[in-house]
């Protein structure tokens, strides 16, 4: 049976947390000086809020997308809650996670009073899905500047803390503004700077919306390894502006841009990685195999 909690957006403080029911076995305790290794298939899927690049909204084609994959750990972004009837008023991290017997941790970036007659918010923003259990979480409002000439998203960090088979993983799941290259930057240093608190195997996942060779993202990189790139996979793109070039939205028949990623840090390491070739989003998912070492003190080789 799923647990869901609800990471609510707040810059400063943790917003939810708890213990989550079910953990996993955790791993003999190893003798000292000894290592913990682990091995966890993760996935980052901007879902297009369930609809395919023509708006037709299926959930259950992005749930079975998901189970398909093999995916352990899922890093969602463009998730409704309640948000409209584009999505059926779904609260859908919640419907995802009971579909597929996950854990699940949601992040409201958007966050708008009910429809007239109903009693929901109406929320828009980042999931993370897991096999394993959810130790913790917390979901971090990056920085959106007031342009009064073509105002900005505000946009966020979900962060995780997953007892994979007894190894505390930091996993991240992030969708970076689409529109300024200044924003992205500032939210690149935010990002840095958040997940710069924690000693844990680091994973972040998401669609930066800017392609590896962009200036703004370097900064990331230079912290954390972009999974593709370091497997000699820098082709495998993801999305592809439409035919009409409009700003946000893409198509999948004839991707050329790589801007969804999988990066790894802190003894998180990829040893193979690919993406999934479908029509559920405007995005196409990827997934990644990974390694985790941790020793028993907390230092990561």
């Amino acid at each position: 049976m799923f647990r869901r909690q609800i990471a609510t957006a707040s810059i400063a403080a943790l917003i939810a947390s708890g213990a989550v029911l079910g953990a996993g076995p955790a791993l003999a305790a190893p003798g000292k000086g000894s290592q913990k290794t682990t091995d966890v298939t993760v996935m980052s899927f901007n879902i297009h809020y369930g609809a395919d690049g023509d708006n037709v909204f299926d959930i259950e084609r992005t749930a079975s997308v998901i189970e398909d994959s093999g995916a352990e750990i899922i890093g969602l972004q463009e998730v409704d809650n309640h948000w409209g009837a584009r999505s059926d008023f779904l609260d859908e991290a919640e419907w995802l996670a009971e579909r597929l017997d996950m854990h699940v941790v949601y992040g409201a970036n958007l966050d708008e009073p009910p429809l007239p007659g109903d009693t929901d918010n109406r929320q828009y923003g980042t999931a993370i899905l897991s096999e394993y259990p959810i130790i913790s979480s917390e979901n971090h409002l990056l920085t959106n500047i007031a342009y009064e000439e073509q105002p900005t998203e505000q946009r966020g960090l979900l962060e995780a803390v997953v007892n994979v088979r007894g190894n505390h993983i930091a996993f991240y799941s992030t969708h970076l503004d689409f529109q300024r290259e200044e924003q992205r930057a500032l939210q690149v240093q935010e990002i840095i700077d958040i997940t710069g608190t924690s000693k844990r195997p680091a994973v972040i996942v998401g669609d930066l919306n800017a392609t590896p060779d962009a200036p703004e993202l370097q900064p990331l990189f230079s912290v954390f390894t972009d999974t593709f790139a370091a497997l000699g996979q820098n082709e495998d793109y993801t999305f592809g502006p439409d035919l009409e070039g409009l700003p946000g939205s893409g198509s999948v028949e004839n991707p050329s841009l790589r801007i969804d990623y999988i990066l790894t840090g802190r003894g998180a390491t990829a040893t193979s990685a690919k993406v999934i070739h479908t029509t559920a989003s405007d995005h196409l998912p990827i997934v990644a195999e990974l390694s985790i070492t941790k020793t028993p003190n907390g230092k990561v080789k």
